[in-house]
């Protein structure tokens, strides 16, 4: 049976709902609140008979996530799609119109067209990393910030952002203790991880981000499925005779991985003998420096969906192969 296509653009406060039924369709404005999804499915079901809808919406940060679990748990097929293929989807059709409404419209028309695939909320203890290992990179960020003030500010509030780096010193501290215990509490995310951490120039942050960002493995169907939900595939500039434009990341995917593995990287390039080597054949290629960062860390997502898939530790000889 095919199901009835809705598309959502979500936004902090409210989300706009497109269904399409019928040659016209319906539309609808509701809360993001608890409320307001309640009041969306009784809209779908009480006011237009829809029991199972495909569910369409962005992946636009937290904004949509406690959406997409309550419509999942109430029998819904969602899919949460990369914005990117949205806005070619939305060039392709030579859209002009820029309102939520019609953003809504066409995310449902991208989903009627395009079927994407069905999305699955991570289990509890992976939801529980992440939002541990997120809070960690927010009070780093916040920390850098203290920091880069402190080195331009005047005298008499140094004492105060002194003081401010000193709280979030030892909350990160803290929030770093708690993440080492929820993954040694977890018998699956203490093997994975450890087998991660196998790996040269892998860490014990590296490790808690691709666990919290990667989740199961076992839903990429391959090591380039990963490299492009990382946004590490190359995106290639060539048309005719003409056009040779410089290959560069397409970066249309998680960006937290990119900046977790960006200093592995450059680790990797001095004690990662599989990376060393595989470093020595760019060169000779001609590469750029940074088009060989960019292949190491695509390389390294290989090696990861290697380890976790196979269940077995860092192999050279197998990483080498990846």
């Amino acid at each position: 049976m095919e199901l009835t296509i809705v598309g959502i653009d979500i936004a902090k406060k409210k989300f706009d709902v497109a269904l399409l039924l019928g040659k016209k369709g319906k539309s609808g404005i509701f809360h993001n609140t608890p409320d307001g999804f309640a009041m969306f499915a009784l809209w779908l079901t009480t006011r237009h008979g829809v029991e199972c809808a495909h569910v369409c919406m962005e992946a636009t940060g937290t904004y949509g996530e406690k959406l997409a679990l309550y419509l999942h748990r109430a029998g819904h097929v969602v899919s949460v799609v990369n914005p990117a293929k949205i806005k070619g989807f939305a060039q392709s059709e030579l859209s002009r119109t820029k309102t939520d409404k019609a953003d809504a419209a066409l995310i449902a028309r991208f989903c009627r067209a395009m079927r994407p695939e069905a999305w699955q909320p991570p289990a509890p203890e992976v939801k529980k990393l992440q939002a541990l290992v997120r809070r960690l990179e927010e009070l780093n960020g916040m920390l850098t910030q203290e920091k880069n003030r402190l080195a331009t500010a005047d005298e008499v509030v140094k004492p105060s952002i002194e003081e401010v780096i000193l709280v979030l010193q030892e909350r990160i501290k803290h929030l770093r203790q708690l993440i080492s215990e929820h993954i040694d509490g977890d018998p699956g995310l203490c093997s994975k991880r450890d087998l991660l951490e196998s790996i040269p120039c892998i860490g014990p942050t590296t490790s808690a981000m691709v666990l919290a960002e990667f989740g199961d493995v076992e839903r990429f169907g391959d090591a380039r499925h990963m490299a492009s939900f990382c946004g590490l595939t190359p995106r290639h500039r060539q048309s005719g005779s003409s056009v040779r434009g410089k290959s560069r990341l397409s970066k249309t995917g998680s960006s937290r991985i990119r900046r977790a593995l960006y200093m592995p990287a450059l680790s990797a390039i001095r004690y990662n003998p599989v990376i060393i080597a595989f470093r020595k054949r760019l060169l000779a290629n001609g590469k750029s420096k940074m088009v060989i960062v960019g292949a190491i860390m695509r390389k390294l997502v290989h090696i990861i969906f290697g380890v976790l898939r196979s269940g077995r530790p860092f192999d050279p000889a197998i990483a080498a192969a990846a």
